[in-house]
């Protein structure tokens, strides 16, 4: 049994999709525009997506650009109506591993799901992040600044995580509680408010501005000088 990805705004042909993958024993899930697509990639664990090329908000093309930069390594099916080489050629080049135009049988999807989901994963995920002179472990969960250890919280680690996984992003603070605080009697803007007085305090340089901005109406990020990821 894999977990799969559907991210299609057709939503008769995502749940006819849903159908055929359920009756191959898999565990399926879908979105219906291209943002909600990109949160689930960034925190929640999958086998394989299958993506469509045309999609509200951000489309499929750029979710996967930016599914690769970040260091996705989950296989990637691109659904289309387009037909062109030169389209295909542009999809496979930015890093999905196959192609399926509609109308299309579903039998051969999946077919395709089947060969993609018996194939190694050769690249390995992003586990060490660097933004500036920010260095974060995820495995040993361990952070530097400058060199130096910064002790972290449980909480304080996964909010600092996830603004580097994001570095240069403003987010609202229903987006991070909802990443951060998977408890709902945790989730409280207040101790979003504590934590990141907190993670302020042990990572910002006595005396200089703090890495962690926050503009009204925006929401939170971390803006790091000559960052790298």
């Amino acid at each position: 049994m894999a977990k799969i990805l559907i991210v299609e705004d057709d939503v008769q042909l995502a749940e006819l999709v849903m159908r055929w993958l359920g009756r191959e024993g898999h565990l399926v899930e879908h979105v219906k525009n291209g943002g909600d697509a990109l949160q689930r990639l960034r925190f929640d664990p999958y086998d394989l997506i299958v993506l469509d090329w045309n999609l509200p908000e951000v489309e499929g093309i750029d979710i996967l650009k930016t599914f690769r930069r970040n260091g996705g390594t989950t296989p990637v099916l691109m659904l289309t109506g387009k037909k062109a080489i030169e389209e295909k050629l542009e999809g496979l080049g930015q890093g999905a591993d196959d192609y399926l135009t509609k109308p299309f049988d579903g039998r051969e999807l999946t077919a395709r799901i089947a060969v993609l989901l018996r194939r190694p994963t050769v690249l390995l995920p992003i586990d060490v992040l660097k933004v500036g002179d920010i260095e974060l472990d995820a495995k040993a969960h361990k952070v530097t600044r400058g060199g130096s250890l910064v002790s972290l919280l449980p909480k304080e680690f996964a909010l600092l995580e996830f603004f580097m996984r994001n570095a240069g992003q403003y987010f609202p603070a229903e987006k991070l509680l909802a990443h951060v605080w998977p408890s709902e009697s945790d989730s409280t803007v207040e101790a979003l408010t504590s934590c990141i007085k907190r993670l302020r305090q042990k990572i910002d340089y006595s005396g200089s501005e703090s890495v962690i901005k926050n503009v009204r109406g925006a929401g939170y990020g971390l803006f790091v000088e000559n960052q790298n990821s």
